[in-house]
């Protein structure tokens, strides 16, 4: 096995497809896995393997939570002798002193990983839209990009809203490091004056800006020097770090790969088989994607999730709900299946309720409607009407992914950037080698469940 030039931890199942795609696009075979791999089975399964990912949960933890769930996986990680080590985060940096910490990652990253003076962080990926200047990050929406703090999206997301569009000062409130800055302007000229410019820094945190393409290489060049004296690196931050660091080893001939390794290349076919989407999402931009694929002939059904929740009639709801979805999918019809339309829909209040009669926290309602979701996709998985699913949520995500009994993934063919569609390994059957889309509630254009239905690739099992 050659020797891993990154492995990641996302910090969400859709967050960790992206960094995924990212580095699959410029020629690097990567797998990411549920569960970190025991270090020889992953030489033994994967030889050629240049990048791993392990997809995480932390995004959706209480802060408290978060050293349990990292420490042995910084643990694993470093097992893997990569050369850099990524915690990745969402591009628009959603976190909270309370949810989500990305400074108290930080802090852990600072004792894990202690022979490194300073923590890298980028958090802006410029494919994606999202760019960082002078500290201050934005974000596009529909090509309109806007101040975070001013996004029509993040500002009013209901767990973790971006009131702070200076990442700067967003970080102070979860961490007591220092926090510095590498400013568009000190990462122009070449190499020799961009190291010059880095090594006067003293902050423990250090945050690169990232608004064009010189910009994240001039990044990546200076993380992988970094690296080569202090292997494992470690650095924080979105898919932009992916971005950043495939643009240096670019310059590296032994490392330069340069054309998208995906899993499939067969030719698309004019008639797609049904596609089922489980839409978690309470994002307004999903809410646009299902009216736009209900204008295309989709089915859609809004899940009753009090009935699927109450301890007396949710086994027999969730039975009558997939013989339903069974009959429409068999008809050839395509079906959505979702929690809620939008931010503002009702039923995200009444759901709220249910949970908080059942006892559940509202922390961890992304886990119980991600099993669910999970659920309902290997209830039809094993009915074997179709091999070809989405899910739209990235906190949901994960969990639901895990619930079907999946091992890892490999990207089999792009969709939209940072929703790609994979191809799933598993040691049950009915999943092994099932088509399987995963998309944040931000990401895709308005008509991505549509693309998903036209990209008719079948994988071949391996």
């Amino acid at each position: 096995m050659n020797s891993l030039l990154l492995a990641f931890y996302g910090d969400d199942f859709t967050g960790s497809t992206d960094a995924m795609e990212m580095l699959t696009m410029q020629g690097y075979r990567t797998v990411l896995f549920l569960d970190p791999p025991d270090p020889k089975e992953l030489r033994l399964n994967y030889p050629d393997v240049d990048c791993i990912g392990i997809a995480g949960i932390s995004r959706s933890l209480p802060t408290e939570e978060l050293e349990a769930e990292l420490a042995p996986i910084f643990e694993r990680l470093s097992d893997y002798k990569p050369s850099v080590i990524h915690y990745k985060v969402c591009s628009t940096f959603d976190s909270s002193p309370q949810l989500g910490s990305i400074g108290r990652v930080l802090d852990i990253g600072k004792r894990y990983f202690n022979r490194q003076h300073i923590t890298p962080v980028l958090a802006g990926a410029p494919p994606l839209g999202r760019y960082t200047v002078f500290g201050h990050h934005f974000a596009a929406v529909s090509d309109v990009v806007h101040r975070l703090d001013r996004h029509p999206i993040m500002s009013v997301h209901p767990a973790t809203p971006m009131d702070e569009a200076d990442l700067r000062v967003h970080l102070s409130k979860q961490t007591d490091c220092s926090i510095g800055l590498m400013s568009v302007l000190e990462l122009k000229g070449d190499e020799k004056e961009v190291w010059e410019r880095f090594s006067q820094k003293q902050e423990a945190i250090l945050l690169f800006d990232s608004v064009k393409q010189s910009d994240t290489t001039a990044s990546g060049k200076l993380m992988w020097k970094l690296a080569q004296s202090t292997a494992p690196l470690f650095v924080v931050g979105s898919s932009g770090v992916e971005y950043a660091l495939a643009n240096a080893w670019a310059s590296i001939p032994e490392l330069n790969r340069r054309s998208p390794n995906y899993t499939n290349t067969n030719k698309r076919t004019s008639e797609a088989a049904p596609l089922l989407v489980l839409s978690g999402s309470a994002s307004d931009i999903t809410r646009k994607q299902i009216e736009v694929a209900e204008k295309e002939g989709f089915v859609s059904v809004h899940l009753p999730i009090e009935e699927l929740l109450h301890p007396e009639s949710g086994e027999a709801a969730l039975h009558n709900l997939l013989n339903t979805a069974e009959k429409v999918l068999a008809e050839g019809r395509d079906l959505i299946l979702y929690t809620a339309k939008g931010p503002y829909d009702s039923s995200i209040l009444k759901t709220k309720e249910r949970l908080k009669s059942l006892g559940i926290s509202g922390d961890k309602s992304g886990e119980l409607l991600g099993q669910l979701l999970g659920r309902m996709m290997k209830g039809i998985a094993t009915r074997n009407v179709i091999r070809r699913f989405v899910v739209a949520g990235g906190d949901t995500s994960g969990f639901a992914t895990r619930e079907l009994g999946v091992t890892a993934l490999e990207i089999a063919a792009p969709i939209s950037p940072g929703a790609p569609l994979n191809k799933c390994y598993s040691s049950d059957p009915a999943v092994n080698g099932i088509e399987l889309a995963l998309k944040g509630g931000q990401l895709g254009q308005e008509d991505y469940f549509v693309r998903v239905k036209q990209e008719s690739l079948l994988m071949e099992r391996r």
